[in-house]
């Protein structure tokens, strides 16, 4: 709705002074009134005018309809000349006309001097019972009563425009009475403004408005001691939140600076416990060690989750997470959490339903599957019986994306936390019996958050205790492609044997387990800790090799896109710049800056720690591009 105060009349009012709007306010009413008086009455005497030149009219019609009724039947044209003579030389008659019944004029007094507000009357002649022996009309003219009519109104506005400026000046006057203790209280209220401590006005009377002075003189001097009292009180606060402000900053660097640790240093010795626990299963056959090499490989899985939830967290903080809005296929990324979670639900004999969906949404696919993980994940952990549904209701230029489970609920207490960082719903039934490797560490739903405020698809909440909860956000539809769609191209081989690989990594621990595992899958590997040593194996021999692996920081804080460069720089481009090898990057920096010289690069990279199913397949995927590539080109 438009703000009155906006239009031109109300910016005129706000100019107006106290006085100018109680003087309006005391002569508008006055004006209007006698305004809409005089209008009424004017209005009112003009239809009684028509009114009465109208039965005037009627009444001399009738009146000469019947003096030449005897005259018409006589045929007597002279006396029914002079009977409309007469009756024309009546006051206000300006017209007479007397017809014969075949329509012949016999009398008619019209003249040049018509008229035109005249009031006009036809009357027939005879009997009422018999034909007409003929018509009269009679028209009466009231311009010397409108005449009238308007002197008395002329005189009633030279009277109304007389008055109005004396009850202007009255109201003028009592205006500027009202006003000046008001006016007064204005000032004390400026100096209040101003810093000035003691005010005090005047009490002019003992009206409303003498009240309203003695109560300004109470406030201020109670306002004076409330100001040295919070000025007081400020100061120390002020001081204390300094203090508490520079704790702050400091907990919020001492949190950032732990996770981007936990994402780097910490994932070293994971990574190479990956690798290692990897390796042994390689041509293990005994059942009994094999049964404890799983196990292993459950806790290093375990260790994975927590730490993968720790470097999202730190990589959304960090804001290295960069959105990549594509169209995609929303029962693609519903089949991936399929895929991921259906054995789990079995296990724990629950249900998993994954509605199929027709729908294709514009977003980031990579972070709408990672939401869609963790909260299919948080649900099967929290529901003890039923199971869990995920669907999709289109819902006009977007579709929502709804998990729903069958478990504990989340209390109204906890609703409003559940999404905070490192809080996980204590005391609550259903939740006191959460142990074991799958114990999380409360980073699953902030992720969830985080995630959907960066591609603009906020998570919804609603939840009943022992009755279930569901979780949903909101995508963009996008027109499906259909037939138009380019196809993808097939997956490439699992088989690396035979690829001649060179690892860069400076932790001995994980060159020492990346060797072991990639030779266990027929994989020729050299190792290197630096750039040197990388360029002595590449001196020694003259064939590139097919992949390139480094982390990003090497020791002495050098990069592995600077290694890349330099065995780049060795073996040389073709006439085609196509880079000589493949090239992949794996680490656990979370940096911003650093993650942006990566996007710059154009090259792929894996985080720390990388399970041996994904190594295996980025391997495939790249040796496999390169060697399409290769054959394209020839």
């Amino acid at each position: 709705m438009r703000d009155p105060s906006s239009s031109w009349l109300g910016n005129l009012w706000r100019r107006t002074t106290l006085v100018q709007r109680l003087t309006c306010l005391a002569a508008a009413p006055a004006t209007v009134i006698a305004l809409l008086l005089v209008t009424l009455l004017t209005r009112h005497q003009f239809e009684s005018l028509n009114e009465l030149g109208q039965r005037s009219a009627q009444a001399i019609a009738t009146q000469t309809a019947a003096m030449a009724a005897e005259p018409l039947r006589a045929g007597l044209r002279r006396d029914i000349v002079r009977i409309a003579a007469s009756v024309d030389s009546l006051p206000n008659v300006v017209h007479v006309q007397i017809r014969a019944a075949d329509g012949e004029i016999l009398a008619d007094t019209a003249n040049d001097h018509r008229d035109a507000g005249a009031v006009t009357v036809q009357r027939d002649i005879g009997d009422d019972n018999q034909p007409p022996l003929g018509s009269v009309l009679v028209e009466v003219s009231v311009a010397d009563a409108v005449a009238a009519q308007r002197a008395a109104l002329r005189n009633a506005i030279i009277w109304l425009a007389i008055s109005l400026p004396a009850a202007g000046i009255i109201g003028w006057q009592a205006a500027r009475w009202i006003s000046w203790p008001l006016r007064r209280l204005v000032n004390g209220v400026q100096w209040l403004a101003s810093g000035n401590r003691s005010v005090t006005v005047k009490v002019t009377d003992d009206t409303e408005i003498g009240e309203l002075q003695r109560g300004f003189n109470a406030a201020a001097a109670a306002l004076l001691d409330v100001q040295r009292r919070m000025e007081s009180d400020i100061e120390r606060a002020t001081t204390e939140l300094a203090h508490k402000n520079m704790a702050l900053e400091a907990a919020s660097v001492a949190r950032s600076r732990f996770l981007a640790a936990a994402s780097h240093d910490l994932r070293q010795p994971l990574y190479a416990l990956t690798l290692f626990s990897s390796g042994l299963a390689v041509d293990e056959l005994d059942p009994a060690r094999l049964d404890r090499i799983a196990h292993i490989q459950e806790c290093v899985q375990a260790l994975d989750s927590l730490f993968s939830e720790l470097l999202d967290l730190s990589r959304l903080e960090t804001g290295a997470m960069t959105v990549d809005r594509r169209s995609f296929s929303l029962d693609d990324v519903f089949d991936e959490v399929s895929r991921n979670f259906r054995m789990l639900a079995e296990q724990h004999d629950l249900r998993l339903v994954v509605r199929p969906t027709t729908a294709w949404v514009v977003s980031d696919r990579t972070m709408v599957a990672r939401m869609l993980n963790n909260l299919v994940s948080n649900a099967l952990r929290y529901t003890p019986a039923g199971g869990v549904l995920v669907g999709a209701r289109r819902r006009g230029d977007r579709v929502r994306v709804d998990v729903w489970d069958t478990g504990t609920g989340i209390g109204e207490e906890h609703r409003h936390r559940v999404f905070d960082e490192f809080y996980r719903i204590e005391g609550q039934p259903g939740h006191e019996g959460e142990d074991g490797p799958q114990r999380g560490l409360g980073l699953g739903l902030a992720t969830v958050r985080r995630l959907g405020d960066l591609i603009g698809s906020p998570i919804g909440l609603k939840s009943r205790v022992a009755k279930g909860s569901l979780f949903s956000f909101e995508l963009p539809v996008t027109a499906n492609p259909g037939v138009l769609a380019v196809a993808a191209p097939p997956s490439p081989s699992r088989d690396i044997a035979g690829l001649r690989i060179m690892v860069i990594d400076d932790e001995a621990a994980i060159l020492s387990g990346i060797k072991f595992l990639l030779t266990s899958w027929g994989c020729e590997v050299f190792i290197a800790e630096d750039r040197a040593q990388a360029l002595a194996i590449a001196s020694e021999s003259p064939r590139p090799p097919d992949l390139v692996i480094s982390d990003l920081r090497l020791a002495g804080d050098r990069s592995g896109l600077d290694v890349l460069a330099a065995l780049d720089r060795h073996y040389g481009r073709g006439l085609d710049r196509r880079p000589p090898f493949a090239r992949l990057l794996i680490t656990g920096e979370t940096r911003a800056e650093r993650l942006r010289e990566i996007g710059m690069a154009d090259i792929d990279v894996l985080y720390k720690p990388v399970s041996p199913e994904d190594l295996r397949e980025a391997i495939s995927t790249l040796t496999g591009h390169a060697a399409r590539e290769s054959m394209r080109v020839t």
